[in-house]
């Protein structure tokens, strides 16, 4: 149901609960009181009902239907119109979530109209029907209650942040692959939860201002005050997060680049002592095709009077150069000069 709950209040105390909203004007008008009504999810025709009632501007009704604003304050005439973003933080996810207040405040009622499950307003209307001195300075007082929740439940919000940022320290320095993504991340909360606190001052200051104006009792306006305390306090802690996680990423980059530095030097330390070994293997090789060469020049100069001598070796019956008288000086001159022919080649070519 829209109509979570609804109260005409006298002097601070609950006299009735409606059970229509029609019922709740129609007592409204006969009793000098105030009306209280907590919609949820409300449709168009109760928030236009609503309008009606106690001439809302149609602009902040229009905020109020769409929802997604920006925390603020705006006054219509007589009428006050409140946006807050509260937030809470869940453990499982270890994520921070946001919840959206509307409030319409005039001098005879309060409307607060809410978009999302979270947060629930029925404690605060239990502590004020328990406390009718304050219930009964109208309602701001009931304004103030709602300030002063949602201000309270940033607390939680915050500790659940600082250990996150305490755990990406730890992950920082350890060389988490993860903590890039985590850091960006929590950044991101940090960033929304900044955006839900920090106008709160703005909120708060202009309460304060108008207070005299609009006839706002002293005690409503201590109470400001001491929200505005809590609230600047939050906000600091924010801005603070921000700037850690601004500096965790400046230093997870330095980390970063000095790890690609080292894996550099020592790429390159290795390329040298390859290059070193790849140097040495290089002059090995040279040194032992200088070698083969010298062998092999050896050989051939050894292997052509070889030649001859085998040839002329061999003793068949048939060979007319066995029973020639220059037979034998002559081979012994071709053997001498095809080794010396080689020497002089191989000597030439540098192989020798």
């Amino acid at each position: 149901m829209a109509l979570i709950d609804n109260g005409i209040y006298v002097k601070g105390r609950r006299c009735f609960t409606p059970a229509t909203l029609d019922e709740t004007f129609e007592k409204l008008r006969e009793h000098a009181g105030m009306a209280w009504i907590g919609l949820f999810q409300p449709s168009n025709q109760e928030l236009d009902a609503v309008a009606r009632e106690f001439d809302l501007h149609p602009l902040a009704v229009e905020d109020a239907r769409v929802g997604h604003q920006r925390p603020k304050i705006e006054r219509y005439g007589s009428t006050l119109f409140v946006v807050l973003r509260p937030a809470w933080y869940v453990d499982a996810t270890e994520t921070v979530h946001f919840g959206e207040i509307h409030l319409f405040v005039g001098p005879e009622f309060v409307v607060t109209v809410r978009q999302a499950a979270r947060p629930e307003l029925g404690d605060v209307r239990h502590r004020m029907e328990q406390s009718p001195a304050l219930l009964s300075l109208g309602p701001e007082a009931v304004l103030y209650s709602v300030l002063d929740q949602v201000v309270d439940g940033y607390a939680p919000v915050t500790a659940g942040l600082e250990n996150d940022i305490d755990e990406i320290e730890d992950q920082l320095f350890a060389g988490d692959e993860r903590v890039t993504r985590r850091i960006y991340e929590l950044l991101g909360e940090v960033i929304n939860f900044q955006r839900a606190t920090s106008p709160l001052r703005t909120i708060l200051e202009a309460l304060l201002r108008g207070a005299e104006k609009y006839n706002t009792s002293e005690e409503i306006r201590a109470r400001y005050r001491d929200v505005l305390d809590h609230a600047l306090r939050i906000a600091e802690r924010a801005d603070s997060f921000r700037v850690l996680l601004e500096n965790a990423l400046t230093v997870h980059s330095t980390l970063v680049t000095q790890q690609q530095n080292e894996a550099m030097r020592e790429l390159s330390e290795a390329s040298l002592a390859q290059s070193e070994e790849t140097k040495k293997l290089s002059e090995q090789s040279i040194a032992q095709n200088e070698e083969i060469k010298k062998i092999t020049s050896w050989a051939a100069i050894l292997f052509a009077p070889s030649l001859v001598g085998t040839v002329y070796g061999m003793n068949f019956t048939n060979m007319p150069e066995l029973d020639a008288e220059w037979g034998y000086p002559l081979s012994l001159l071709a053997m001498f000069g095809l080794a010396v022919t080689l020497w002089s080649v191989f000597k030439w070519r540098k192989w020798l």
